[in-house]
């Protein structure tokens, strides 16, 4: 039991090192900071230009099924007072934001919105948000916009539904490049937004914050424990490295270390096909 200890206060100890070098391309800390609506509220006003657009529910890490028990968690998905939903989504990698993906996204929100009797024109307006920090559709530019249109009349189509691919790498002097200069802030006095760094320095700086992450960490943590019971040696780290590079942010010698794999292996793990993709 004090080796158990000792090794969860070595944890958190450690859990508080990535804490302060996190920022909202982080998934974990992303989730944590528009959990707070006013945030979710300033991120939605920005990225859609609706100064007018009031959040009135967030709820985060959420698992969404369809019909056949296909299953996505999504990040962060926020209703206004309309009723509109937003599915806002970071990804560091190209493969978590492909357009197939957002397709997938896109129909659990409608499938998750209707009750059984009502009818499909109470659909309201969805948005699939992809804020991720590479270019994915590569033409070089901060956001892209995209929704259904007759091929034929170049009309919209109407349907309500959504999709926006946001470029966090573009930094541009507008109220979306300093948007995502704050999605890349370590530190809460260097943000643009108040509204965003008033929640982050919550959580970084005050004692309260910085256990509500240092629990959520460790929950991480153990959930790539639990799944490694279920699986050979080498699929289990392989699983348990990229949870943690994925939501955390860590590097793969931080997840290898805090999962005490013997420095002797790293080069297996390092030079693995999935987690060496997931490094690029």
């Amino acid at each position: 039991m004090p080796d158990e200890k000792k090794e969860l206060q070595a944890r958190y100890a450690h859990y508080q090192t990535i804490l302060s070098e996190m920022t909202l391309m982080s998934d974990a800390f992303m989730r944590n900071v528009l959990k707070v609506a006013e945030c979710a509220e300033y991120v939605l006003q920005v990225i859609l230009e609706k100064p007018d657009l009031r959040v009135v529910d967030v709820v985060v890490q959420k698992d969404h099924k369809n019909l056949q028990g296909r299953s996505a968690v999504l990040d962060c998905v926020a209703q206004d007072a309309d009723g509109n939903r937003f599915d806002i989504e970071v990804q560091q990698d190209n493969e978590g934001a492909s357009p197939k993906r957002a397709r997938f996204h896109s129909g659990l929100l409608d499938m998750n919105t209707l009750n059984p009797s009502e009818d499909f024109e109470k659909l309201l307006e969805s948005y699939v948000i992809f804020i991720t920090q590479n270019d994915i559709l590569g033409k070089g530019l901060p956001i892209y916009h995209i929704e259904r249109t007759i091929r034929e009349t170049g009309d919209a189509f109407a349907d309500r539904s959504y999709i926006v691919y946001v470029t966090a790498s573009i930094q541009e002097d507008t109220d979306l490049g300093r948007l995502m200069h704050d999605f890349h802030c370590k530190n809460a006095d260097e943000m643009y937004s108040k509204v965003l760094a008033d929640r982050v320095r919550a959580l970084k700086e005050t004692p309260k914050g910085v256990d509500n992450m240092c629990r959520e960490l460790e929950q991480i943590y153990l959930y790539g424990e639990k799944r490694g019971i279920e699986k050979g040696r080498v699929e289990t780290h392989v699983d348990s490295i990229k949870n943690l590079m994925t939501a955390l942010g860590w590097s793969i010698e931080v997840a290898m270390d805090i999962l005490k794999i013997p420095k002797d292996e790293w080069t297996t793990y390092i030079d693995y096909r999935p987690i060496s993709k997931a490094m690029t």
